[in-house]
């Protein structure tokens, strides 16, 4: 039982290891090493610059915590407990010796909480409303794209390209109040309606808050993979493709597609490691607990080992997600090898 319950983790475990010795043979080991101990010293001084920047804040946490009624020798007691009597240089020290065994420490203002158990809410809630708005994205915008692509100067390039920019220029802040206010009206008429707010009530609470970062992000993607596939259909492989008679969606979809992702994918590495963060403006208008709105609470709380934990799971989920992507390009592009 207990193996068929880690069974995703070992088969993503598996699937990445694969990955890795599939790719350094590709594009060679050396350049593999050499980006895996670049990822050491990226993470090592984000770590330091988050620490400092929480270090230099101003205001007292501890106080904030403790309370008025607080006595100079709790205050004191709280100081050692957190590790803040100490100088700056050992408190770094400190949080070294807690990342290096996975412990963020404990929250300042929710008591007793680690900041592990915070974020351990958090991040699957921002997971499952970015992952599912990155994939209705990629399935709509990037067909729309291609089809753009190829029947460009037409009426449905025109149309589609422009209305991709629209939607991709209306940022979720002004969306998210404008899809309220017209809720409001629906629930005055007695007409149907999605939720206004809210998590874990009803399924139905997820369509709204996916459906409107889908649409954002569908007008990139459309007119990224526009923008490449235009650029790969003018090369010489392409029109010898079609000088040798083969049919249109085979030189489109085998000679074309195929290079075009290249770029698609180096959007696509970052878009995913930014999805452990959330959506900050989404989950604070819908009042989703996701690890966005626990973020903006915390920063405003001044509860810096949030904040902190927060900033390094992105820091090791864009590093992690970049290399990646040199892996993948190897794969989609033999021609991306280095000896």
């Amino acid at each position: 039982m207990g193996l068929l319950s880690n069974l995703p983790v070992l088969l993503v475990l598996l699937a990445v290891i694969a990955l890795v010795i599939y790719s350094g043979i590709r594009i060679g080991p050396r350049f593999l090493i050499k980006r895996l101990a670049g990822l050491v010293f990226v993470l090592f001084g984000v770590t330091f610059i988050t620490f400092i920047l929480g270090y230099v804040t101003p205001g007292s946490p501890v106080q904030n915590l403790c309370g008025a009624k607080c006595t100079p020798s709790q205050l004191k007691l709280l100081y050692h407990i957190y590790h803040l009597d100490l100088p700056w240089y050992e408190q770094y020290a400190t949080f070294l010796n807690g990342l290096v065994h996975f412990d963020l420490g404990f929250s300042f203002t929710q008591r007793g909480r680690t900041v592990w158990s915070i974020l351990g809410t958090g991040v699957p809630i921002s997971a499952q409303i970015g992952l599912s708005a990155l994939v209705f994205a990629l399935l709509i915008g990037v067909p729309i794209g291609i089809f753009a692509a190829v029947r460009a100067g037409t009426k449905f390039d025109t149309a589609s390209m422009t209305v991709a920019l629209v939607l991709f220029s209306i940022p979720t802040f002004v969306s998210i109040p404008i899809y309220q206010i017209i809720t409001v009206q629906l629930s005055q008429h007695g007409l149907p309606h999605l939720p206004i707010s809210g998590w874990g009530d009803s399924p139905i609470e997820i369509v709204a808050p996916v459906a409107i970062l889908t649409i954002v992000e569908l007008g990139f993607y459309a007119r990224l993979m526009r923008t490449t596939m235009l650029d790969v259909l003018n090369q010489d492989y392409v029109r010898t493709a079609r000088a040798k008679g083969l049919s249109r969606r085979l030189v489109v979809f085998r000679h074309a597609f195929r290079n075009a992702l290249v770029p698609l994918v180096t959007a696509i590495g970052p878009a995913i490691a930014f999805v452990v963060t959330g959506a900050f403006f989404t989950e604070l208008f819908f009042n989703i607990p996701g690890i966005g709105f626990q973020s903006v609470a915390s920063i405003g709380n001044k509860d810096m080992p949030v904040v902190q934990g927060t900033v390094i799971i992105v820091a090791v989920a864009v590093a992690v997600m970049n290399l990646v992507v040199d892996m993948v390009y190897g794969i989609l592009d033999p021609r991306i090898k280095v000896s």
